[in-house]
């Protein structure tokens, strides 16, 4: 079954957690753990769209 999964640099982070590269390259690191867990026995569909509502954050 193709599961969708969508992930920006916001949805790697946790509630109140700094935007800094550090805390986000460890949380992409637990979900594609996850993911990988879950590709052995379904198909996963990346998809990532900024929202043309919100300009990009620095």
């Amino acid at each position: 079954m193709p599961i969708v999964v969508a992930l920006g640099g916001n949805a790697l982070l946790h509630q109140g957690e700094r935007p800094d590269v550090a805390g986000q390259e460890a949380n992409a690191d637990r979900v594609t753990t996850a993911l990988a867990a879950l590709a052995h026995e379904h198909e996963i569909v990346h998809a990532r769209q900024r929202a043309p509502d919100r300009p990009a954050r620095r």
